[in-house]
């Protein structure tokens, strides 16, 4: 039987990232920077994936990497999202890095390398809300240069390198080619900012000639430990919460004590103890290269995106008045856990992806 609990080596990858995040990711400088051009906090990237070496757990050790599973990703995304840091760990060291993953030959196994020591931040170019492998043709290649333009791509501004699927092939482009323009767009995540990415004449070096199992593994894989990063999110809400319905106090009683509120948090916490088990079971599904990895990220997707959600504004209204002001971080959370409901696909695609794998079609 699967053993879902956390190792004592998860237990001390967990420790040793929180303690980062609290030392450089509070709450107040996420507020603070998610005001400012430029979110994203290259710092913190440099100390997780240079410091550390978490940008590549998943790349094998021949390749630079650590060779670490996606039950040790799984524990780092809790924390992230814990703190909503502003880094692209989830499309640069699990989405982007899955799909190199999925591709043979040199081109391949170096740009894993330079993701996996840091040096190099790459990016899918697709939407975030892309859920499939089914792609369709906004960009078409012509000659070894590429042409078109692809909206909502997460993290595209700290890119360095960009990795664009083609009806002829997966390729990977510089994100400083002159060909290359990228635009920021209006995003409800201030801190996983979008971006609309446009290629004229953008010259392309061929990954594999066959985008779609690629794709079909970074997708997978993003879907999959999503549900962990949006854990992480639904933790620190009902944490906080029940940290401050304790503290405040109306007709000389915590408002914690009243039923309604204890009734409506103990709900939660079923939630998120379900949600853990679902992260869980979608890692470890993926670490083991069990025939269910494709069953399990959409059963975690399916039940977390919601729950973040739920989490996030049950967080919002049980802080009241000061819930409802900027200075509060319960905004980030909400807003993250929002964008993270349609991120690789929404939990209702989701759950009719489960329906088919699962032979129950809808009626």
């Amino acid at each position: 039987m699967t053993d879902l609990l956390y190792s004592e080596e998860e237990e001390a990858l967990r420790s040793a990232v929180r303690d980062l995040l609290t030392d450089r990711c509070g709450a107040a400088s996420v507020l603070s920077r998610a005001e400012t051009a430029e979110p994203h906090d290259r710092e913190l990237w440099k100390a997780l994936a240079d410091g550390m070496g978490l940008a590549g757990l998943l790349v094998p050790e021949e390749l630079g990497g650590q060779g670490a599973t996606h039950r040790e990703a799984a524990v780092v995304l809790e924390e992230l999202g814990r703190a909503v840091a502003p880094v692209p760990y989830l499309t640069s060291a699990v989405v982007a890095t899955e799909t190199l993953l999925a591709c043979e030959g040199e081109a391949a196994r170096e740009l894993l390398a330079a993701l996996a020591s840091g040096r190099r931040i790459g990016v899918l170019a697709l939407p975030l809300s892309h859920a499939t492998q089914n792609f369709g043709s906004a960009v078409r290649e012509e000659g070894g240069a590429l042409r078109g333009r692809v909206t909502g791509v997460a993290d595209a501004a700290v890119a360095d390198v960009l990795l664009v699927p083609t009806g002829t092939g997966l390729f990977a482009v510089d994100a400083a080619d002159s060909g290359v323009d990228i635009a920021p767009q209006t995003s409800l995540d201030l801190t996983r900012p979008l971006a609309a990415v446009t290629f004229d004449g953008a010259r392309a070096r061929a990954l594999t000639p066959d985008a779609a199992p690629a794709l079909a593994r970074g997708l997978r894989a993003g879907a999959a430990l999503l549900a962990s990063e949006q854990l992480g999110v639904a933790e620190w809400c009902l944490t906080e919460t029940v940290r401050y319905v304790k503290e405040r106090h109306q007709f000389n009683r915590p408002v914690g004590s009243f039923q309604a509120l204890k009734h409506r948090l103990a709900q939660l916490w079923l939630e998120v103890v379900n949600t853990r088990a679902a992260a869980r079971h979608a890692a470890d599904a993926l670490a083991a290269g069990s025939d269910e990895p494709n069953l399990a990220a959409a059963l975690a997707q399916a039940y977390a995106a919601p729950v973040a959600v739920r989490a996030a504004e049950e967080a919002l209204q049980l802080h009241g008045g000061i819930g409802m002001t900027w200075e509060h971080p319960v905004h980030l959370y909400l807003k993250r856990a929002k964008a993270d409901s349609i991120a690789y696909g929404t939990a209702g695609r989701h759950r009719e992806a489960l329906a088919e794998l699962v032979e129950l079609p809808a009626p």
